[in-house]
C-alpha cells in the first residue's frame, strides 16, 4: 500500500474520555456528560432513570440506570442541542459546541481496478453486504458493555486514520471511517470491549472477512479485511477474547485491520476511545 499524510489533527484533550463537559443540577435531576464533543466523537452521558434525552430532536436511549450515549459524527456541524426532560417534568436544554478537525489526505494506489470501479453484476452483491451490515447494527438494547472502556484490538503501524479523504488508484472517493492497523497476516484481533457478535462474514465484496461486534445502545465496532473469523453470530465476547485474524482480504492491498465504529448512524473514530498505541 503506498500511503501518504494519514495525520489527522487531534489535541490532547480530545483522546479519551475523562475529562467532564457537563454537570448540570436542577430541581428535576442531574445530567452529566463525560467527554468533548467534537466530530468523531462518544460522550457518555449518565442522569436520573426515566429521563428522556434528546440530541437535536431525535430520542436517546436512557438505560434503566440513566446512563446514554452521545456520538458526532465526521462531519456534524459546529452546533448540537441537547435538552433532557426529568420525571418530575422539569427540562434543562444546553447548546453544545461541537470542535472542528481537520482532516488530510491518503492516497492508496495498486488496487485491482474491479475494486475500485465495480461491475454491474458486483454492485448488486455490495448493496446485499450493506443491507447486511445495517441490519447487523439494528440491534438496540440497555446493555452497557461499553461502560468498561475499550482497548486496541490489534498492535502495528497505523497506515490509515479516520476522517482522511481517500484517492483509490488516483480516483477521490469517500473519507475514511476507520482506523487502519498494518501487520502480518493472521495476527490475532482482539476483542476491544465486551459485546455481542451480530455479524460474521468471510467474503464481503469491499471489506472482505467482516465482523461487527454490537456493545449495547447500538454502539458497535467493525472489523474488516480479516483473513479468518474465530467468533459466531450471537456469540457473547469478552474484552480480550480472541476474535479474528488479520488479513488483506476485500479492498486491500496489504495486510492490515481497519476497525470502524458506530453509534445509530454516525461514523466515530476509534482512536478517541484508546489514546495513543503503546507497545504493551
Amino acid at each position: 500500500m503506498t500511503t501518504a499524510s494519514v495525520t489527522v489533527l487531534v489535541t490532547k484533550s480530545m483522546l479519551g474520555l475523562a475529562c467532564l463537559l457537563l454537570a448540570v443540577a436542577v430541581q428535576g435531576g442531574t445530567l452529566n456528560l463525560e467527554g468533548e464533543p467534537l466530530q468523531g466523537a462518544l460522550i457518555i452521558g449518565r442522569t436520573d432513570p426515566g429521563t428522556v434525552v434528546k440530541l437535536d430532536g431525535k430520542l436517546v436511549r436512557v438505560s434503566g440506570g440513566g446512563v446514554f450515549l452521545l456520538g458526532f459524527g465526521r462531519d456534524a456541524p459546529q452546533d448540537a442541542r441537547l435538552e433532557a426532560t426529568f420525571r418530575d417534568g422539569t427540562s434543562v436544554a444546553r447548546n453544545l459546541q461541537v470542535v472542528q478537525r481537520t482532516y488530510n489526505v491518503q492516497r492508496v494506489d495498486g488496487l485491482p481496478p474491479s475494486r475500485v470501479s465495480p461491475s454491474e453484476k458486483d454492485m448488486a452483491r455490495i448493496r446485499k453486504d450493506i443491507a447486511d451490515a445495517r441490519k447487523a447494527r439494528v440491534r438496540d438494547d440497555p446493555r452497557e458493555d461499553f461502560l468498561g472502556g475499550f482497548v486496541w484490538p490489534a498492535r502495528g503501524r497505523i497506515s490509515g486514520v479516520y476522517g482522511s479523504q481517500r484517492i483509490l488508484n488516483g480516483k477521490p472517493r469517500r473519507p475514511h471511517f476507520g482506523v487502519d492497523v498494518a501487520a502480518p497476516v493472521g495476527t490475532l484481533v482482539r476483542a476491544p470491549a465486551d459485546g455481542v457478535i451480530t455479524l460474521a462474514n468471510n467474503d464481503m465484496f469491499f471489506s472482505g472477512g467482516t465482523l461487527i461486534l454490537d456493545h449495547g445502545h447500538r454502539l458497535s465496532s467493525s472489523f474488516l479485511h480479516l483473513s479468518a473469523i474465530l467468533v459466531k453470530e450471537g456469540q457473547r465476547i469478552r474484552q480480550g477474547d480472541p476474535i479474528a485474524k488479520i488479513g488483506a482480504t476485500g479492498r486491500a492491498s496489504g495486510p492490515h485491520l481497519d476497525w470502524r465504529m458506530n453509534l445509530h448512524g454516525d461514523r466515530l473514530d476509534p482512536q478517541l476511545l484508546v489514546g495513543p498505541m503503546t507497545s504493551q
